[in-house]
């Protein structure tokens, strides 16, 4: 019995390694999260100055006109290239996601585990203590 009691105690601080590495897992699927969410903002942001910036045409000379346009373009690189670390950070978001799932399906799997072998050591504990009793008083009682 002393066995499967140190066993089950495995199991169970098993079980709990896996819920601190759940933890971890779901900490870094939110920063890749906020990470993803605040690239797409940047990006919105970038591509919407460009546009308003490419769609000025108050300019009165050609060296203005073509400062507004380079700059214009500057913006539009930048928006392509938030896009493009956003769509990096949705890769990195998604795979975190599936860490995290596996992470609880593993937590989950070992929970499990330790519970149905607490529950048979249980009930074999409570069966050996019902065999070990001994009656007491005489038998004609």
């Amino acid at each position: 019995m002393k066995a499967e009691r140190n066993r089950l105690k495995r199991w169970q601080r098993l079980e709990r390694m896996r819920e601190i590495a759940k933890r971890a897992a779901a900490i870094e699927a939110a920063e890749a999260e906020t990470a993803l969410a605040q690239l797409a903002l940047l990006s919105e942001h970038a591509a919407a100055l460009a546009g308003q910036y490419g769609a000025r045409s108050g300019e009165t000379n050609g060296a203005a006109l073509r400062h507004l346009h380079g700059f214009a373009r500057a913006l539009a690189g930048i928006s392509a290239s938030t896009a493009s670390d956003a769509d990096r950070a949705r890769t990195v978001a998604d795979a975190r996601q599936q860490d995290l799932a596996s992470a609880e399906r593993s937590r989950s799997t070992v929970a499990e585990h330790a519970a149905r072998k607490g529950r048979e050591l249980a009930r074999r504990e409570t069966a050996v203590s019902l065999v070990a009793r001994r009656g007491f008083g005489t038998g004609l009682e």
